[in-house]
């Protein structure tokens, strides 16, 4: 090829890359004031006894009951939704966005893992309310569990010789036992729904989890903005990482505790087993169409949000439960990526 055709071709692929960044900025703008607001939302509700915010919460149920009125359904005015909502839409930020490093460095099992030893934490929780009376959060039992959890998986990753991800499965899999061990011991002695907690279930969500998901979410996206140049040195040369004697330990320590934090806020409307969907499946469908980690990272975020929202409308419309439909809306958005990519495999570039 001439240099002339070399120059006419970059030529004209320019138009074509500004108006896909353009339209990339433009999603995750829409996604960020989307995730504000039920933020706002979150803090209305918990506020709402206070002079402003008392009028600023009237107003969101306002519109909430014009939203009724407007798609002819009650579900809107009721609060107990918006803070399902807000749960499901801070997911669909938080769990691609560390999804991204987990795909990339063939980790996507490690969700799974967390979530299951997240599930010990609520029987842990359930069988100390059951025993003593206590009445707090199983949330915050189940992200104690989850983090130590965490810490425990990657310890095993570091310190035994087993190989590639045997002590992952392990860990997967003997957590899930403790669980159904302990749920098992105390069925009967609680009112709690084990089932909300394990397929995902919108009457799961309290405000005090949606409190704690608003928490959380601010957290990983803190956490991931501040490290994202040294977790991308290590998603993609770790060799590199350590011979510029970058703390790889601390930071792989830092992805699977931010994964833990994650599932936990999660399962309150994805459930246990369908948990580490939200954290493969937008970042997968993203990889099909993306250029660059970077462009991965924006697309899988707004195609994380498309799921959830998606999943809501089937879930409220067809009267099922969330997670499986979020899941299931996931999923769609993937085909639909593969179709659109046209069944082409590119390899993804660190920069961009």
């Amino acid at each position: 090829m001439s240099e002339e055709s070399v120059t006419e071709a970059r030529t004209a692929t320019r138009p074509d890359r500004g108006l896909r960044r353009t339209a990339e900025l433009v999603g995750i703008g829409i996604t960020g004031v989307v995730a504000v607001a039920m933020l706002g939302f979150v803090l209305l509700y918990w506020a709402q006894d206070l002079p402003v915010a008392s009028d600023l919460y009237a107003a969101f149920r306002s519109f909430g009951r014009g939203m009724d009125a407007a798609l002819g359904t009650n579900v809107f005015r009721h609060p107990i939704m918006w803070q399902s909502m807000a749960t499901g839409v801070l997911v669909g930020v938080v769990a691609p966005l560390v999804g991204s490093f987990l795909v990339h460095r063939e980790m996507a099992l490690i969700g799974e893992t967390l979530a299951h030893t997240a599930f010990a934490g609520v029987a842990i929780g359930i069988l100390v309310t059951s025993s003593t009376g206590w009445d707090g959060s199983l949330l915050l039992v189940a992200l104690a569990v989850g983090i130590v959890g965490a810490l425990v998986v990657q310890w095993l990753t570091e310190r035994t010789d087993a190989y590639g991800d045997v002590p992952i499965a392990i860990m997967l899999s003997g957590s899930f036992a403790v669980g159904t061990l302990i749920i098992s011991y105390g069925d009967g002695l609680t009112g709690i729904n084990v089932r909300g907690y394990l397929f995902g279930n919108l009457a799961v969500v309290t405000p005090e989890g949606a409190r704690l998901m608003g928490a959380l979410s601010l957290i990983v996206v803190a956490g991931v903005a501040l490290t994202y140049k040294q977790l991308l040195f290590i998603t993609f040369d770790e060799q590199a990482a350590r011979v510029a004697q970058l703390n790889v330990t601390g930071y792989n320590t830092l992805l699977v505790v931010l994964t833990a934090v994650v599932v936990v806020g999660a399962m309150q409307v994805l459930g246990v087993i369908l948990v580490a969907a939200m954290l493969v499946v937008p970042v997968a469908a993203a990889s099909q169409i993306a250029r660059s980690f970077r462009e991965t990272m924006y697309l899988a975020v707004i195609f994380g949000q498309l799921s959830v929202i998606g999943g809501f409308a089937v879930s409220i419309g067809f009267g099922l439960p969330s997670g499986g439909s979020i899941v299931v809306t996931a999923i769609a958005v993937y085909l639909a990526s593969i179709v659109g990519s046209g069944f082409s495999v590119k390899a993804i570039s660190a920069h961009g």
